[in-house]
């Protein structure tokens, strides 16, 4: 497979995400409802994928987003630029001293264990970015003054708000313009789409963001609500993925989006909170690639590992153009990034191709 990506010297960012940076508050070990601190941390499913590719795999990458001017909105800024992501293409939105004007969003996440799932609670209503319109970043500017061969963005951002529906399609209509490859994580979550219109308008947008996407991430639910195809003889849970059956699926989906090059999907089957079966599978050119397997994968934070799956499939696909190297890069950083605490993978390049390669987990000294 042969992406035709910008060529070096002709862009300043590897890559950029646009999508929500929330604050997030955990537990550690104990319970949101019983905790007296919690740790401090930045997360968010766009950006976790453009860290991970600059952290992991040394990329030069952005985040566009929107933060409220205050102590709060300072304090992620300084997560980001800790995890080495740049900060210059933030919206700073003034808002007032309560937050009616505009907020940060906040993320409770605690990590389950055993019989007992992860649970999250979030609170991110009217926070800058959701409010944030296209006349708030100078896309024209972004891509085609400063240059980027590669954006990542998905549908948790694009249900935020009607602001954040308009401001993604404009994005990837100027990204697309400038020759800057899109891959875009559907993430369908029915209850952030229905106070602005549930499925109906779930559809309506990213049918319409599909059109501008060449590397597309979702599983069979978020491709059956996102964008109307369906799988016939399915296991309900994902456990047995009908393989002829997706393939025929991302087939349709591909003759209606012809500009789909690659479409990817994480497989997880959960025993507990803390042991899952885990793999991934991507389409190419017509084909199905399988990753390795990762069965009995002990998990200590699941989240974030689908949006590091993400960023290691694009860096595969971005170095490499072979797909099953790819969902092979991706499998692996996923699995790693959740062996460690927080949304955002700890893994370096070499462990993930040392577990690409069948590396053990014996101490290293």
């Amino acid at each position: 497979m042969k992406f035709d990506l910008k060529p070096e010297g002709t862009y300043k960012y590897d890559a950029v995400s646009l999508g929500e940076v929330m604050l997030r508050l955990d537990p550690g070990e104990g319970r949101i409802r019983t905790a007296r601190s919690f740790r401090a941390w930045e997360g968010g499913g766009e950006y976790n994928v453009v860290r991970g590719l600059h952290k992991c795999f040394g990329m030069n990458t952005a985040v566009i987003t929107a933060f409220a001017d205050n102590e709060v909105g300072k304090l992620m800024k300084d997560f980001i630029e800790q995890g080495g992501v740049s900060t210059d293409l933030i919206y700073w939105k003034k808002t007032d001293g309560i937050g009616r004007i505009c907020r940060n969003g906040l993320n409770f996440t605690e990590r389950g264990f055993g019989i007992r799932g992860a649970t999250g609670c979030s609170d991110r209503a009217n926070t800058a970015i959701s409010q944030a319109t296209p006349e708030d970043f100078d896309f024209e500017y972004i891509f085609g003054t400063l240059g980027v061969r590669w954006m990542h963005t998905g549908g948790i951002y694009a249900a935020l708000s009607e602001q954040a529906c308009e401001t993604v399609i404009a994005a990837c209509k100027t990204a697309k313009k400038y020759g800057t490859f899109i891959s875009y994580d559907l993430n369908y979550r029915p209850s952030m789409w229905s106070a602005i219109g549930g499925l109906k308008k779930a559809q309506e947008v990213n049918r319409e963001v599909a059109k501008y996407v060449d590397v597309m991430i979702g599983n069979e639910e978020d491709f059956t609500a996102c964008l109307g195809f369906k799988i016939e003889g399915n296991d309900e849970n994902l456990k047995e993925l009908n393989i002829e059956g997706y393939k025929k699926m991302i087939g349709e989906a591909a003759k209606t989006y012809p500009n789909f090059k690659a479409v990817a999907t994480t497989l997880r089957t959960v025993k507990t909170a803390t042991v899952n079966d885990w793999k991934a599978m991507c389409w190419a050119d017509g084909e199905i690639y399988m990753s390795k397997e990762y069965n009995g994968l002990e998990i200590m934070d699941r989240v974030g590992g689908g949006d590091s799956f993400a960023s290691g499939f694009v860096y595969g696909l971005m170095t490499t153009g072979d797909p099953e190297k790819a969902v092979n890069y991706g499998a692996a950083h996923g699995a790693l990034a959740m062996t460690t605490p927080g949304d955002t993978s700890m893994a370096t390049v070499d462990e993930v191709e040392g577990i690409m390669g069948g590396a053990g987990a014996r101490v290293k000294r």
